[in-house]
Parts: structure tokens; C-alpha cells; sequence
């Protein structure tokens, strides 16, 4: 079963692939989704999380939300798939903390 601890390194790990895709202070927005509280047997909701993350092509250029995408799906120059390659492409050890710059 996973731990508290093992939900803060995933995270600690996480943030440090964003910070490492630009080498800079990564900023996103996060917010968690828990089991329904409606009195009902919710044994198939997991927790999870949403990373919302303002910066796609670079360091420089950043993405706003706007109209519709506050409300439903936001509209990305990449898939999720791309995107999640290009985290995977980078070390999950902080740039700040491996030693190289």
C-alpha cells in the first residue's frame, strides 16, 4: 500500500521534471480530487491530482488560460503523450541539486 511518503516523493519528483524541461522556477497550478463525501460505498475513486502547467515551448512563453478552458478542457499545442515524453526525456533529480547547470 502506498504511503504518504511515496506520494511526496512522486510529487518532489514531478516538480523537478518541470523545473529541469526549461532549467527555471516552474509554475503550475495543482489541485487534488477526492472520493465523493455523499454517504455511498466509493471504493472504485482514487485520489488524484491535476497539474496545470502554464509553460509549454519554453521558458519564455507562457500559456493563459482563458474563456472556456477555466471551465472545461484547455487547448495545448501538444498531446498528452508528447508531454509526457518530454517529462520522461528529463532526469527527475533537480537541475540545482545534480550539479549540472
Amino acid at each position: 500500500m502506498p504511503s504518504a511518503d511515496d506520494l511526496a516523493l512522486a510529487l518532489k519528483k514531478l516538480t523537478s521534471r518541470y523545473d529541469n524541461l526549461f532549467q527555471c522556477s516552474f509554475p503550475y497550478s495543482m489541485g487534488w480530487h477526492g472520493a465523493p463525501f455523499n454517504g455511498e460505498e466509493n471504493a472504485h475513486w482514487q485520489l488524484h491530482a491535476h497539474f496545470y502547467p502554464p509553460l509549454l515551448r519554453s521558458a519564455t512563453v507562457r500559456k493563459f488560460m482563458v474563456g472556456y478552458e477555466m471551465l472545461a478542457e484547455t487547448q495545448r499545442d501538444l498531446t498528452a503523450e508528447q508531454a509526457a515524453e518530454r517529462l520522461r526525456a528529463v532526469s527527475d533529480v533537480h537541475y540545482r541539486e545534480s550539479g549540472v547547470e
